[in-house]
């Protein structure tokens, strides 16, 4: 047992050695790179951008400012060209990025909350604040008058229904309901 929390122990020190270790070569590797970058940086701007040296004639200083300004504008244009390229770049990786899941068919389906709205909120959250709409059923409901047909006439007439069979029964009842379908 204590042979086993001798040599856990002993992993473990080898394990916190060889992260320190990592870390330090990880931070000499960034330092590397930092530096590299500055050199880089140093050498593009020694070649892009030559030393300014001002005239002393205020038209001298007018032909400067007239070719810093041109090549502002060059500059602007390329920047510009280069945004739309990589914002049209970026929609057609949206959708074939879509394209790609859709043809999976993997559809992940967001967990739905359920929510309490009445039907006059609904309607406005669908339609937009700018339709008024009032969901009162009973007042979008057909107003019926009562008429008076024959067959309820008939059934008032009737009244008790145990009269009526009694009437109907036998052969006489038959021979009364041959007689009026005649």
């Amino acid at each position: 047992l204590f042979h086993l929390q001798k040599k856990r122990r002993a992993a473990t020190a080898r394990r916190q050695h060889l992260k320190s270790a990592m870390l330090q070569l990880a931070v000499t590797e960034i330092e590397k790179e930092a530096a590299a970058k500055e050199v880089e940086k140093q050498n593009y701007l020694a070649e892009h951008c030559p030393p300014l040296s001002l005239p002393g004639s205020m038209q001298e200083l007018q032909e400067l400012c007239k070719k810093l300004h041109a090549k502002i504008e060059s500059v602007d244009e390329e920047r510009y060209d280069t945004e739309v390229k990589l914002q049209k770049t970026n929609k057609e990786l949206e959708d074939l990025s879509q394209k790609l899941f859709d043809l999976r068919g993997k559809f992940k389906r967001p967990p739905l909350r359920r929510v309490r709205m009445s039907a006059d909120a609904m309607l406005r959250a669908l339609l937009g604040s700018k339709h008024k709409v009032c969901m009162d059923l009973r007042a979008n409901l057909k107003q019926v008058k009562k008429e008076d047909t024959e067959k309820e006439k008939d059934l008032r007439d009737v009244g008790d229904w145990r009269k009526n069979i009694e009437e109907k029964s036998g052969m006489e009842g038959r021979k009364k309901m041959f007689e009026a379908g005649e």
